[in-house]
């Protein structure tokens, strides 16, 4: 399967007048909780950018959000210039997902899982651009089990070959190395690397590893109690905070009782 980079051709969206997500004051509230806390944010095209938080600090919502499958209380949101609420059938074929928390019929094998997302994306040569990814994702050997017999990291892969089926703009990621063993993420994360820098695509992660959000992301947006109490790149968030890594961030913030919000730019 030819990339985007080989044959030249970038999305059609890319102006650098139009970020890639666009979010203003986007709320959340469910009976008795809120979970995502009027953010604001920019993610600029053909960058990668990494939300980080604590467990229910309103990643996986703010991801829900932007794909379309929750609705917000309130607030804007425009990916690849198109309104999300209003529009976003024209946005869903450019777009994809990966998560290992959502799973695949285990009782299909792993071709027969990819070939249906493939008809469902409406791909041609789809035999051929599964089998070629399946090489560069290093799941060949196991295209032909079902599901069900593969392992957590396995799965992993599965799901993103999956999500790059259809040569997506934005790819947004939930734990994107999640149950994979140390060699395995290092080369999955260049595999990422590779694929933004080829295509052109924007990146919008969720991660609970630091040194995989310092490696990927440009910039990284702390969420607390579903607002963003912080943001920079990661050069940055370490000078500010006064700390090593991002893990030492990390803490900070959340051992800080009320964190101060920095301003949205």
């Amino acid at each position: 399967m030819a990339t985007l980079a080989q044959t030249g051709a970038l999305p059609h969206s890319v102006t650098m007048a139009v970020p890639a997500i666009e979010v203003e004051n986007l709320s959340k509230r469910y009976p008795g909780a809120v979970a995502v806390d009027r953010i604001s944010f920019r993610v600029a095209l053909g960058s990668s950018a990494a939300l980080l938080g604590g467990n229910g600090a309103g990643k996986t919502t703010t991801l829900s959000i932007l794909l379309g499958l929750v609705r917000p209380s309130s607030g804007q949101v425009r990916v690849l210039g198109e309104d999300m609420l209003r529009d976003r059938y024209r946005v869903l074929p450019r777009i994809n997902f990966s998560s290992p928390f959502v799973d695949l019929p285990h009782r299909l094998t792993v071709r027969q899982n990819l070939s249906v997302y493939a008809r469902l994306y409406g791909r041609q040569r789809q035999r051929e651009q599964i089998g070629a990814l399946a090489a560069d994702l290093r799941i060949g050997e196991f295209l032909d089990r079902p599901l069900g017999e593969l392992s957590a990291g396995q799965k992993t892969r599965v799901a993103l070959v999956k999500a790059l089926l259809n040569e997506p703009e934005l790819l947004l990621l939930d734990e994107p190395t999640a149950s994979l063993d140390p060699d395995t993420a290092d080369f999955v994360r260049g595999y990422l690397e590779s694929y933004r820098a080829g295509s052109g695509a924007t990146l919008l992660f969720a991660s609970h590893n630091m040194a995989e959000v310092e490696r990927l992301a440009s910039e990284v947006m702390m969420m607390k109690k579903g607002r963003i109490v912080d943001r920079g790149s990661p050069a940055a968030l370490l000078r500010r905070h006064g700390c090593a890594t991002l893990e030492e961030v990390f803490l900070s913030i959340e051992r800080q009782p009320q964190p101060q919000l920095v301003a949205a730019p």
